[in-house]
């Protein structure tokens, strides 16, 4: 029998947990913290009674944007976007969850009668800030809730036995995977951990498949060369389901195209796409940070494409109807020759045409206010999915930034908007700003790749979260001062005292700008300064 839940011993019971199975963010890549493979997946997923069937997914992967992205999906898809509740191919009308050898029970197919209002869309992300159940959340037209820790402490309770040789993020995987079937959602979006080809989460067959971007990091799993970590990427990519990749670039397009061909997974670059309705929605975002144009027009290509993946029996009106006057071009061919057993029966058109080439007619009954829905609901991904850290306004007076951007690829475009910032660009008095950055960096990161990109006109104030991963504040401020000896650096030993350094600088200088940055970690310890919270 389920014991009574109790909130002592739910942090208890959480904490034995956190304990026996450290994360990755916690301890990196190394032991039992990080398990490539799908075996174990797969077995834990049996045992729970594969949920993830129980509704249509949307898989996502990239080196970054992928949180972002995430995000402007499920608000866009809880507003009524791409009309996924309408159906997924491979989908039955209900599937068999069971508990611990219980007689297994149907999980009724959520269609959503009353419209988009009522729409849910499962959130599966990594890591977490505050709270690991940021990492599950549902999106609805109302905003966001979190698993309960009730459901938490359930599935504890439920499933433990089972957790012998997983891995943390197996098991929390899975518990997303559970909740969402019970909860019935409408359809999932799923973001990888890492990579994508061993990642956990590649056991479900998607709707959709997206990758965001590819830049170096986690190179000693991955590969040392973009195109390396291009193909562990494209390992998402599953026979018959297109895919969708944010950029087309020289090193890392053929990787994506023989991969795609490979599997039989019809492919298009975002990137191809000209872009439409980016201009007026970016002003409106509440996602601001550098590259979130080229994570938008991923997103809205992505809305594009999947209302062509209905099932036969939607109606007329809800196939041919898309939120965007994006012209989608074909999808790369597989080759017919080595994957006809692949083939889905019939081709994947591109949703802005009807299938006698006809073009969208944006005049009728009911388009406008549906791309007005689905774009508002974009604009305020952030608020509505609960996103955090992603040039984050935290504080107005002195204002203040966070980002959890922390390899080469995301700290270059956010270090450039910092210079630009301090050298008073794109600022209407065109007064240059003192920025002070709270800077804390792991110890396994490239510090000698993200050094040159630092700007010279900035305060820096170094920390070390609280994590034994961490790089120690002096052992940071020693290897910058031998990297980049003309920066302006304090040595700060806890991310709390550096954040009380930085708003005491700032009292003192005019127009002054703290970003909060390098880790996950590092914005996380901060944002309680600020009275920022998950709580909901």
């Amino acid at each position: 029998m389920q014991p009574e839940f109790d909130f002592e011993r739910y942090n208890e019971r959480l904490n034995a947990l956190f304990s026996r199975f450290q994360s990755v963010q916690k301890v990196g890549f190394t032991g039992d913290a990080y398990k490539p493979g799908l075996d174990g997946m797969l077995r834990f997923s049996a045992v729970l009674g594969d949920p993830w069937k129980a509704y249509p997914c949307v898989h996502v992967a990239g080196t970054n944007g992928k949180g972002s992205v995430c995000s402007m999906l499920a608000s866009a898809l809880a507003a009524g976007g791409a009309v996924l509740a309408g159906g997924h191919p491979r989908r039955t009308k209900g599937v068999a969850v069971s508990r611990k050898g219980s007689p297994v029970h149907a999980l009724p197919v959520r269609l959503s009668p009353n419209g988009p209002s009522s729409r849910r869309i499962g959130l599966y992300t990594s890591p977490h800030l505050l709270d690991f159940r940021e990492r599950m959340k549902i999106v609805s037209g109302d905003g966001f809730e979190m698993i309960s820790r009730e459901e938490v402490w359930e599935f504890l309770c439920l499933y433990e036995e089972a957790f012998e040789g997983l891995s943390f993020f197996e098991i929390t995987t899975g518990m997303a995977f559970w909740w969402f079937a019970r909860q019935g959602v409408d359809a999932a979006v799923i973001e990888t951990g890492l990579g994508g080809r061993l990642d956990s989460t590649n056991i479900i067959v998607p709707a959709l498949s997206v990758i965001t971007s590819i830049g170096l990091d986690h190179c000693a799993l991955l590969g040392s060369t973009r195109a390396a970590i291009a193909r562990e990427k494209a390992g998402i990519f599953k026979p018959g389901v297109p895919a969708v990749v944010g950029v087309r670039d020289a090193e890392t397009a053929p990787v994506f195209e023989e991969v795609a061909a490979s599997v039989g997974s019809p492919l298009v670059f975002a990137s191809d796409v000209p872009a439409c309705d980016e201009k007026d929605l970016l002003p409106r975002m509440d996602l601001t940070g550098p590259c979130q144009d080229l994570n938008l027009h991923t997103v809205l290509v992505a809305i594009s494409i999947l209302p062509s993946l209905q099932d036969s029996t939607a109606p007329a009106d809800l196939l041919r109807k898309t939120s965007f006057s994006i012209q989608v071009p074909p999808f790369y061919p597989p080759p017919v020759e080595k994957n006809a057993k692949y083939s889905t029966g019939t081709p994947i058109l591109p949703p802005t045409c009807r299938e006698n080439g006809e073009k969208l007619n944006r005049s009728e009954p009911g388009f406008e206010k549906d791309c007005s829905e689905v774009l508002g609901a974009i604009a305020e991904a952030g608020k509505r999915t609960g996103l955090w850290g992603r040039w984050q306004r935290i504080c107005e007076k002195p204002e203040v930034i966070c980002d959890i951007g922390h390899n080469p690829p995301a700290l270059k475009e956010n270090f450039a908007r910092l210079e630009a910032l301090a050298n008073g660009e794109g600022l209407a008095s065109k007064q240059p700003r003192t920025v002070i950055i709270i800077y804390g960096i792991m110890a396994d990161k490239d510090l000698a790749g993200i050094a040159p990109l630092m700007p010279a006109k900035a305060k820096y104030i170094l920390a070390a979260p609280d994590n034994q991963r961490a790089m120690p504040a002096e052992e940071l401020a020693a290897r910058l001062k031998a990297l980049r000896p003309d920066l302006d650096c304090f040595c700060n030993g806890s991310v709390a005292a550096a954040v009380r350094q930085a708003l005491d600088l700032a009292q003192d200088l005019p127009n002054a700008l703290i970003y909060i940055g390098g880790s996950t970690f590092v914005v996380a310890e901060a944002l309680p300064f600020f009275n920022k919270t998950t709580e909901l």
